[in-house]
C-alpha cells in the first residue's frame, strides 16, 4: 500500500521538476495540494480495505490467528496511511527544488525518536502489540509536521508555496493522468526494494531532467541521464 502512494506522487517529479526549471513558481505549490487532494482520497480508500483486513485475509486463506493479528495491526496504523501519503507528495515538491538536507534531518530525527517511542509504547505503556503500530503512525505524523513547518516557514519557498489555493483542484485530473502510471509501475516492481540506490539515482535524475527541460536545455537533460546510466552499471 505504501508503494502505491510512492507511486502515486510520484506526477509530481514531472510536474513540479518541469514548473521549477520554467520558473513557474507558483504553480509548484498548486501541483502540491492537487496531490495531496489525490493522495488524501487514495488514503481513504485504502483505510476501507486496511479496516476489513481480517475477513480479506481469511478468505485469502490465511490462517485465522494470523489474521486476526495483522488486521490489528494495520487497524492502528490506518491514520498513519495519511500521514505517508502527503508526506511522500513533499518530499517530491522539495526534490524538485533541489532541497535535500532538510529531507535527510525529517528522516533522522523521527527515526531516532521512534526507537524510544517504540519502546516505550510496547515495554511501559501497557499497549503491548498494539504499541508498535501506534508509535509508527507517530513517528510518520512528526516527520510530516517537521516538514509543512519548514515549508510554511522557510523563505526558499515564499515563491513556490503561497497557501492553500482552490486553483489546485482543477489540476487533479492532470495530476492523476500521471500518477496511476507511475503508481502501477512502482507496483509492478517491487524487487525495487533490493535496488533502492539505483532507485536513488532515478529520483535524482528525474529532478534534474524535468528541471532542464522547464528551463528548455534539452542537451543538460540529456547529459543528466548520461551520467545516472553510468553510475547505475557502475553499481551494477
Amino acid at each position: 500500500m505504501y508503494m502505491f502512494q510512492t507511486g502515486i506522487s510520484g506526477a509530481l517529479e514531472t510536474l513540479c521538476g518541469q514548473g521549477y526549471g520554467a520558473k513557474l513558481y507558483k504553480m509548484l505549490g498548486i501541483y502540491l495540494q492537487s496531490s495531496i487532494i489525490t493522495t488524501f482520497s487514495l488514503s481513504f480508500l485504502l483505510s476501507i480495505l486496511w479496516f476489513n483486513a481480517e475477513p480479506i485475509l481469511v478468505w485469502l486463506h490465511q490462517e485465522p490467528e494470523v489474521a486476526k493479528m495483522a488486521a490489528l495491526y494495520v487497524k492502528y496504523l490506518i491514520p498513519g496511511l495519511f500521514a505517508y501519503g502527503f508526506l511522500q507528495s513533499i518530499l517530491r515538491f522539495l526534490q524538485t527544488q533541489t532541497v535535500i538536507m532538510p529531507l535527510v534531518l525529517c528522516s533522522a530525527i523521527p527515526f531516532v525518536i521512534h526507537i524510544g517511542i517504540v519502546y516505550v509504547f510496547v515495554h511501559y505503556s501497557g499497549l503491548g502489540f498494539k504499541g508498535a503500530p501506534l508509535s509508527a503512525l507517530l513517528s510518520l505524523w512528526i516527520s510530516l509536521l517537521m516538514l509543512v513547518l519548514y515549508v510554511k516557514y522557510s523563505e526558499k519557498f515564499k515563491y513556490t508555496w503561497e497557501g492553500l489555493s482552490m486553483e489546485s483542484f482543477p489540476y487533479v485530473i492532470p495530476n492523476l493522468k500521471l500518477a496511476i502510471p507511475s503508481a502501477v509501475m512502482v507496483c509492478l516492481n517491487p524487487e525495487a526494494v533490493t535496488y533502492m540506490i539505483i532507485y536513488g539515482f532515478s529520483a535524482a535524475v528525474s529532478t534534474r531532467v524535468s528541471n532542464k527541460l522547464g528551463a528548455g536545455n534539452g542537451d543538460k537533460a540529456k547529459n543528466a541521464v548520461a551520467v545516472t546510466l553510468k553510475l547505475s552499471v557502475l553499481m551494477g
